[in-house]
């Protein structure tokens, strides 16, 4: 059989073409665009100064509190390790997002490898597992204190706070390793543009162009047993502690135990409110718009890192007190005469 140079120019001209499809598939996959907040690229530069000052503002208050607890040896305690895991995890989770998305509203560089967004998904996620289990631990730590208050410090040592560390970490990891590697065996043939600041799972699943139902079950499961499994238990938690409280004779006992509870009831809402809001609008509020979405997945990232250590520092009469004899050591000298 013989074919014309027409046909043969043909053939190859759509030979040509699938070979192009194909690199620009892989590229796709290999590639994507953070677009920030759609819909709301006009405010980019404000956002940034916003986002800007509540990093400045992380990165300091959670960084005078680690150092605090780790040079007053009156803090090693179990709730303070608590307390240090939290800002840690606090610093890790905004380092591992915030400085790109200033890079997008400021330069509009909106490019992200696949491996590099697989990663940011992989810490953004797994280290919110692992603060939740951190605010686990130190609910049990309360309930520990104020339920059993002469045996504290036989129950809850600090080998049994370093466990409760690790069993958080091991967690959050082993929880969310099978969700890059779920992304992976997907492919992306519409669009390379993730409608969103940062590497979000539902987020880069939304793009692919096969069967996500697996994705989907495995990271709606994920979230209802962490979320759902930590806040039932830190509610059962609470419940046995205004049990207790409310048996004591004194008015000033159930002041004085309400008070030691009340940083961490703060820091609980604080991140569990926005987390709870996002994860329902995203999975359940198909008409909400796009940006919402965003703007709630955004302040779940930036207001409980920003406004945990406010919350200690104003709270806690041990962090207060050396805060005020690092910073303003006149003022604390003054107040120790005094009393």
């Amino acid at each position: 059989m013989v074919f014309s140079e027409a046909e043969v120019a043909k053939v190859t001209g759509v030979f040509h073409m699938i070979w192009t499809m194909g690199n620009l598939t892989s590229s796709w996959s290999l590639i994507f665009v953070l677009q920030g907040i759609p819909g709301l690229e006009a405010y980019h530069q404000w956002f940034s100064v916003a986002v800007c000052t509540s990093y400045v503002v992380i990165i300091a208050g959670n960084s005078i509190i680690l150092l605090i607890i780790v040079s007053e040896p009156a803090l090693h305690r179990p709730m303070y390790f608590f307390l240090c895991m939290l800002s840690t995890i606090d610093l890790a989770a905004t380092t591992s997002t915030l400085p790109k998305m200033l890079s997008i509203f400021w330069f509009q560089a909106s490019e992200i490898h696949m491996d590099t967004c697989l990663a940011q998904m992989f810490f953004v996620h797994a280290l919110c597992m692992m603060e939740s289990a951190v605010l686990l631990a130190m609910a049990v730590d309360r309930y520990v204190a104020v339920c059993f208050p002469l045996r504290y410090n036989s129950l809850f040592t600090g080998s049994l706070a370093a466990k409760m560390g690790v069993a958080a970490v091991v967690r959050g990891t082993l929880l969310m390793c099978p969700c890059p590697i779920l992304i992976q065996r997907l492919s992306f043939c519409r669009t390379n543009v993730i409608h969103h600041t940062y590497c979000e799972h539902m987020a880069v699943v939304k793009l692919a162009c096969g069967d996500t139902r697996v994705n989907s079950i495995y990271g709606l499961s994920v979230a209802l047993v962490v979320i759902g499994g930590d806040l039932l238990c830190i509610g059962l938690s609470y419940v046995f502690i205004v049990r207790t409280v409310l048996r004591l004779s004194s008015s000033e006992a159930r002041a004085k135990a309400f008070g030691t509870c009340g940083s961490h009831l703060c820091v609980i809402a604080l991140s569990y409110s926005p987390a709870l809001f996002s994860f329902f609008t995203h999975r359940f509020g198909h008409h909400v718009a796009a940006h919402v979405h965003i703007l709630l997945a955004n302040f779940y990232l930036l207001v409980p890192p920003m406004l945990n250590p406010i919350v200690y520092g104003v709270r806690t009469k041990e962090i207060r007190g050396q805060v005020l004899r690092v910073f303003l050591p006149n003022r604390a000298l003054v107040k120790s005469r005094s009393v």
